[in-house]
């Protein structure tokens, strides 16, 4: 199945290399249009475009966990999103109206094809994907510019529309839900895409549960930054992600991973980023982006091992604290917590953890690069004292290549969704809620060993409910909060929920820290840290001092308006304070 959609994927990238143009200018088409579109398989060609614009696993989608300030880079754009010293952006490949123009021309083709003998059921199929992706597409640019303009049909270079002002934000944002509503009238179930042998195409639910986030995108940043309809989109959210747990197509991955000696290891969260997670088995990804199988067999490949290995994306102490440990308390109020020191190791970091930090950080004895297992972070690889260990595979290391699929939509995402969507109209969340979602989260983790080597105590993570919120003195929405961003960790949501909370202001202002500077770094084997390496009052790394750091609330909850846009279009306001 995987094969054939790649087969069918490398024969459109070649039918758009035909239509290439500048991403910043709305193209015509110079392929003869009536020599192409007349059939069903035509039409399934050209919407295959679409899927290569899926979120990915290059560097550059892997750094924007950067912008968050939960992971670190030292120099680049992703570091002055962090750290709020970007510039007034002259381009951006975020101002995406090519992708919009692709869309905008699958639907105004399809009718033909029904002329000339296709199924309306079959082209429908590929109509729908063209409105989720410009859906998608257009939500992008949202999250990012707030309104802008909306064309939605083609246009060629002397049409008036070319020159639209920017919509509004709610007229920008009810497009993207018309256009999803129209791609779930429209698109298949997945039970309908997998007996089709077409494994990885958006279906029904797929467009919902993209409702869901977009609408939990929305309500939450007008219910605390003060304007719209927060419940209206509140609602949207939650009954969305509702549907998608009501249909019974999705659940989460709990596959184990067999050890050497036959025993059954519940690494299913780790798993769920490696090639035991890829296919249909995997109920889990509801929207993936697919890389292949092998070079042979590919769609196309991506750098993430090297990424992930070197100093593009390190999580940072920020990141780590949020971890509970095994009791199910954070670590300012757990008495099994204790403060590192000079003597203690780097691998005490993870003991009586949520197990999840082993599973999204590299350890010692981590299966790691080349011929090596993991002893301690390096110095220049991973300078926060910390590295990703989330799709790290020591095969793909070698080849400078990696073929793991992408989960870009998964059903844990949209648990949380219905979870935080439910809790913020009602500033308040039942227990039965918490177990049909956080606590089924918690139920697929590995018990954690509270004891000792010699005398182990294995035990659950406990489950998130009123009550225990109550006897210790904890916010529900801040555990809500918590457990998105651990469960989510470096998959490209940290920075947006920032934004949409409106706690960005306080939180990217903070010093950046990596991890304890422990006395064994010193005596790291292979590359040596500095005895010199500066660290802050409690001996934590000090990557960047609050000082160099800044976010402005008037201005920096909107990215600014390429100025080349606005010079090919004076129509176009920019965003306030850019």
């Amino acid at each position: 199945m995987k094969k054939r959609f790649i087969y069918i994927l490398l024969g459109s990238l070649t039918f758009l290399g035909i239509q290439s143009c500048d991403i910043n200018e709305l193209p015509e088409t110079t392929m003869n249009d009536q020599n192409y579109w007349n059939t069903v398989n035509d039409l399934r060609m050209a919407a295959n475009y679409f899927y290569t614009t899926l979120p990915g696993l290059t560097t550059a989608d892997a750094q924007q966990d950067v912008w968050s300030g939960y992971a670190y880079k030292a120099t680049g754009s992703e570091a002055q999103v962090s750290d709020g010293s970007r510039p007034t952006a002259v381009t951006s490949a975020d101002y995406n109206y090519f992708s919009i123009f692709q869309a905008n021309k699958l639907i105004e083709k399809a009718p033909s094809i029904i002329e000339k003998g296709a199924t309306e059921k079959e082209v429908n199929y590929y109509v729908g994907e063209a409105y989720f992706f410009r859906a998608m597409y257009y939500f992008e640019m949202f999250k990012r510019f707030g309104g802008v303009p909306l064309i939605t049909k083609t246009l060629t270079t002397n049409d008036p529309e070319v020159f639209n002002a920017r919509a509004t934000r709610e007229e920008t944002f009810n497009q993207i839900l018309a256009d999803l509503d129209k791609s779930i009238e429209l698109l298949r179930t997945n039970a309908e895409t997998i007996s089709a042998k077409e494994y990885g195409r958006i279906s029904k639910t797929a467009a919902l549960a993209y409702k869901a986030r977009v609408a939990l995108f929305e309500g939450t940043r007008e219910k605390f930054h003060k304007y719209g309809d927060a419940n209206k989109h509140l609602t949207i959210a939650r009954d969305a992600a509702k549907q998608v747990m009501d249909s019974k197509e999705y659940s989460l991955f709990t596959q184990p991973t067999v050890g050497k000696n036959g025993e059954r290891l519940n690494e299913a969260y780790f798993n769920l980023f490696q090639l035991a997670g890829e296919g249909s088995a995997n109920k889990e990804n509801i929207i993936v982006r697919l890389y292949g199988v092998n070079r042979e067999n590919n769609i196309s490949s991506n750098t993430i091992q090297r990424t992930y290995e070197g100093p593009n994306v390190n999580p940072t102490q920020n990141f780590v604290d949020y971890y509970l440990m095994a009791d199910g308390l954070p670590i300012t109020k757990s008495p099994l917590y204790s403060e590192p020191t000079k003597t203690s190791t780097h691998l005490g970091y993870f003991s009586k953890k949520d197990p999840r930090m082993s599973f999204t950080i590299f350890k010692k004895g981590d299966e790691f690069i080349a011929s090596t297992n993991y002893i301690l972070p390096n110095p220049r690889a991973h300078l926060s004292g910390f590295g990703v260990r989330k799709y790290a595979n020591k095969e793909y290391w070698n080849l400078s290549s990696s073929f793991i699929d992408k989960p870009v939509l998964r059903y844990a995402e949209v648990l949380l969704t219905y979870a935080e969507a439910t809790y913020e109209l009602n500033n308040a969340i039942s227990d039965a809620d918490l177990d049909l979602t956080i606590n089924l989260i918690r139920a697929r983790l590995p018990q954690i060993n509270v004891g000792t080597d010699a005398a182990p105590n294995f035990v659950d993570m406990p489950k998130l409910t009123n009550a225990f919120v109550s006897a210790n003195g904890l916010k529900m929405q801040d555990e809500i909060r918590r457990e998105r961003l651990v469960e989510l960790a470096f998959e490209g949501f940290a920075y947006w929920d920032l934004i949409r909370w409106k706690t960005a202001e306080t939180e990217l202002i903070k010093p950046r820290l990596g991890s304890y500077f422990f006395t064994e770094y010193l005596s790291a084997p292979g590359e040596k840290w500095a005895a010199s390496t500066p660290v802050d009052s409690k001996n934590y790394i000090m990557l960047q001092d609050a000082k160099l750091r800044k976010f402005d609330p008037e201005k920096d909850y909107l990215w600014s308006i390429p100025t080349s846009e606005i010079t090919i279009n004076p129509k176009i306001e920019q965003n306030p304070k850019w």
